[in-house]
């Protein structure tokens, strides 16, 4: 019996979701269930304050859909096969902690869509990103066409999805796409050091996840609407133990030590 396409790991407060289908990860309607399954797990646990995304072994995070599995389903199965997909990259979106991409290795097609919906993306070292979808007469069809838009411009990421464009972690950099490179050493304990300095008690994580929430949803809204939500966010922070604890370490001009609380 096959193991499962996702598994997960706690350490402390940061949740790592690993996405397990050697050699290239790729994504069937199963693994999706997965790891939407596990998007809303790591939602509902209450010590969980970083969420880490990445793939099994060191050659890809995520090289896309499985195309194999494309090619034998009917045109019905693809169209809920999609939607289902857009459904659990949404919630991991809309989850109110931060989720970072650790891209260990390529991160083309469906797995740059998937690594588009977490908040930060890291990488290792040399590898490729880019949405090549194109090049087999169809779009980025999991929220590629409305993320990268959103990350790189409308005119920029219109260029690199017709052209195919498959490029360096370093050119992702320079433009955006990419946050941070870690070369050398233990590329998962760079990142776990990097998902910790978002979590108690270095950083109050209730008020990260309602930063996210103000910048996802308010960007979809008007103007005056965003800066309802954000009054309305900001209230709730007021009332928190984190926010009593940074007042309190400001005036008495020490370190403050957050709880997530």
């Amino acid at each position: 019996m096959a193991g499962p396409l996702v598994s997960i790991r706690t350490d402390g407060p940061v949740r790592t979701i690993t996405l397990s289908n050697p050699p290239a990860n790729c994504y069937s309607y199963e693994m999706m269930r997965e790891l939407d399954r596990a998007v809303l797990e790591a939602r509902f646990a209450d010590a969980v304050h970083v969420i880490v995304l990445r793939g099994e072994g060191d050659k890809f995070f995520c090289a896309g859909a499985d195309i194999g599995m494309l090619g034998e389903v009917s045109p019905a199965f693809k169209y809920n096969f999609c939607l289902h997909a857009n459904e659990t990259l949404n919630r991991l979106e809309q989850t109110a902690k931060l989720t970072i991409a650790a891209l260990n290795g390529h991160t083309v097609g469906g797995g740059l869509e998937i690594a588009l919906a977490c908040d930060l993306r890291v990488a290792r070292g040399a590898g490729k990103i880019g949405l090549p979808e194109v090049n087999l007469g169809v779009l980025p069809g999991t929220g590629g066409t409305q993320r990268l838009v959103r990350t790189l411009g409308k005119s920029r990421a219109i260029e690199w999805m017709v052209q195919g464009r498959v490029t360096t972690f370093e050119d992702a950099r320079e433009v955006g796409l990419v946050h941070e490179i870690f070369e050398g050493g233990d590329f998962a304990e760079r990142v776990a050091e990097y998902a910790l300095s978002f979590a108690p008690p270095a950083r109050a994580s209730l008020a990260v996840g309602l930063i996210k929430r103000a910048a996802q949803s308010g960007s979809e809204m008007g103007f005056h609407e965003g800066l309802a939500l954000e009054r309305e966010l900001q209230q709730r922070l007021f009332a928190s133990a984190d926010a009593r604890e940074g007042i309190a370490a400001y005036t008495e001009k020490r370190t403050p030590r957050f709880r997530g609380e």
